[in-house]
C-alpha cells in the first residue's frame, strides 16, 4: 500500500495559508465568499430551494381556495336571500289563497254581495251570473249588476263590497243620470275569483305491444 507523504501535505497547507495571508484585503474577503458559496450553495440548491418552490404552490393554492370560499358564501347568501323572498311569496300566496273562495261558497258569496246592495239602499235592475272563465290557475266569476240608487248609495254599496272576507272587484262602472231624478242607473261588473286545482297529467293511451311467441 502507497504511503501518504504528509509533509508534503503540510507545506501545500503552509503554502496556501502563506498565500492568503499576502493576498489584499479585497481578495480575501472574495476568496471566503466563494468558499461560502462553495459550500452553502449545494444546500441552498437542493434543500432550500425546493422548499421555497413548495410554500410558493403553497400560497398559489391558499389564494384559490379563498377565492372559491369567497365565491361559495356570496352563492349561499344569494340563495338565502332567494329562500327568504320564495317563503315571503309562498305566505302572500297563502294568504291571497284564502280570500279567493271555494266553488261551494260561490252562492252565498254572491248572495253577500246582493245583500250588500240592498242595505246600501239600491234597486237591483239586473243581478245575473256569467260563465266562469278559466285562466291559469284560478277561474274568473263575472257578474252583471244593474242598480238604480243616488251616488253615496252606489259608493257604500261598491265599500262594501270591498270589505267583504272574499276577493270581489268591481269592473267596467258606468253611471246615467235620469231625468228629474237624483237616482243614478249604474251598470258594473262584480268579479270574484275561484282556485283551479291543476289537472293531473293523463298518462299516456299508448301502451306497448306484447310480442308474440
Amino acid at each position: 500500500m502507497k504511503k501518504i507523504d504528509t509533509s508534503k501535505i503540510t507545506n501545500f497547507v503552509f503554502e496556501t495559508i502563506d498565500k492568503i495571508s499576502k493576498l489584499t484585503k479585497l481578495y480575501k474577503i472574495l476568496l471566503c465568499l466563494g468558499l461560502f458559496i462553495l459550500l452553502v450553495g449545494p444546500f441552498v440548491y437542493f434543500s432550500f430551494l425546493p422548499k421555497i418552490t413548495k410554500i410558493n404552490a403553497l400560497k398559489k393554492e391558499h389564494t384559490t381556495l379563498e377565492t372559491r370560499l369567497a365565491k361559495a358564501k356570496a352563492k349561499a347568501n344569494q340563495l338565502k336571500d332567494y329562500q327568504a323572498k320564495l317563503k315571503d311569496a309562498e305566505m302572500e300566496f297563502k294568504i291571497v289563497m284564502k280570500k279567493l273562495p271555494e266553488k261551494k261558497e260561490i252562492p252565498a258569496l254572491l248572495s253577500s254581495v246582493s245583500r250588500s246592495g240592498r242595505d246600501a239602499g239600491l234597486e237591483f235592475l239586473l243581478f245575473q251570473p256569467k260563465p266562469e272563465q278559466n285562466k291559469d290557475f284560478y277561474a274568473e266569476i263575472p257578474v252583471s249588476i244593474k242598480v238604480t240608487g243616488n251616488y253615496h248609495n252606489v259608493a257604500l254599496f261598491f265599500d262594501k263590497v270591498a270589505r267583504l272576507s272574499r276577493i270581489v272587484n268591481i269592473d267596467n262602472i258606468n253611471m246615467t243620470s235620469t231625468k228629474g231624478d237624483m237616482d243614478l242607473i249604474t251598470s258594473c261588473t262584480a268579479v270574484t275569483y275561484r282556485f283551479v286545482e291543476p289537472k293531473p297529467e293523463k298518462a299516456s293511451s299508448s301502451k306497448k305491444k306484447k310480442s308474440k311467441p
